[in-house]
């Protein structure tokens, strides 16, 4: 009698969830850790600092690193590390608010014009084309005039320059979505647009918003320096790490380390949150990592 071989039966292959599959993405990782430790940084700032980043003492000015003073005093006498743990404050303040204006007004802009099409459509979109005429520089620039210098006119002139962007990508996200065949399907059931907008289109373009609020996170941490610098961004007392570039580059020769750890920071910022938001972008759709 021939021995009956045991039927095979297929097995569901389980994917991997997000958190193992995010540990083998270097970019993920590394932009994670250094996100971490800036929010670690302002975090730690309200609990603690080696020393008071507002007492101005003259006698103790420019003063190597050593001391008591791990990275050294500024032109005024301040101890640098509580300035920069400080300053991580503005930097994430401006970025979060800013970006959140952008998100929400340009998301829900880009969810309109694509549900409504026609003229609407029209009308949003070239008003992000006119938006983007004002970069936040420029519309910084244009609300000191009238307003002044200020973290405020700041935040708001970054959370205009963002809205345009969030707009024209929630659209074309929101496009893709509005001809798949679930929302055929719902709209055949007789569900309106706003319904579809809220149960089937936004939930299918959170991770691409996501991942373009943390690039733009990057670009306001980068934009609110550029305005600090120039005088039009967080004002004193107040650190920024904008402003500390803006006092060292009269003392590049004399203290070029004045100058180098708030670059530091920003650099090390803004690396951290694009390598997030990389790695977000091929943890979301796994194609994209493949094609490179």
């Amino acid at each position: 009698m021939s021995a009956v071989l045991p039927s095979t039966v297929p097995v569901a292959v389980k994917a991997p969830g997000f958190w193992k599959r995010a540990r083998h993405n270097p970019s993920f990782m590394i932009g994670l850790v250094l996100t971490v430790l800036l929010v670690l940084a302002a975090g730690l700032s309200y609990l603690w600092t080696p020393h008071d980043p507002y007492d101005i003492n003259m006698a103790l000015k420019l003063q190597a690193p050593g001391g008591g003073y791990w990275l050294g005093t500024d032109p005024f006498g301040r101890d640098v590390v509580s300035l920069l743990l400080v300053g991580a404050r503005a930097s994430i303040a401006v970025g979060l608010i800013a970006v959140g204006i952008g998100l929400v007004i340009g998301t829900a802009l880009g969810l309109l014009a694509s549900a409504r099409r026609g003229w609407v459509e029209e009308a949003i979109m070239r008003l992000s084309d006119f938006g983007f005429a004002f970069p936040a520089i420029l519309s910084a620039i244009m609300l000191t005039a009238v307003f002044g210098p200020g973290m405020v006119n700041a935040i708001i002139a970054i959370g205009i320059y963002n809205i345009p962007t969030f707009a024209r990508i929630t659209r074309a996200s929101a496009n893709a979505v509005w001809g798949r065949e679930f929302v055929l399907a719902a709209r055949a059931c007789g569900k309106g647009s706003f319904a579809i907008t809220m149960e089937h289109v936004l939930p299918n373009i959170l991770s691409v918003l996501i991942v373009q609020a943390t690039i733009r996170f990057a670009i306001a941490i980068l934009a609110e320096a550029a305005l600090s610098y120039l005088g039009l961004g967080t004002q004193p007392p107040q650190p920024s790490w904008g402003r500390m570039l803006s006092e060292a580059q009269t003392l590049l020769f004399q203290a070029p380390r004045l100058a180098v750890f708030p670059g530091i920071a920003i650099a090390l910022s803004v690396l951290g949150l694009n390598l997030l938001g990389d790695g977000l972008r091929d943890l979301f759709d796994p194609r994209l990592a493949r094609k490179r």
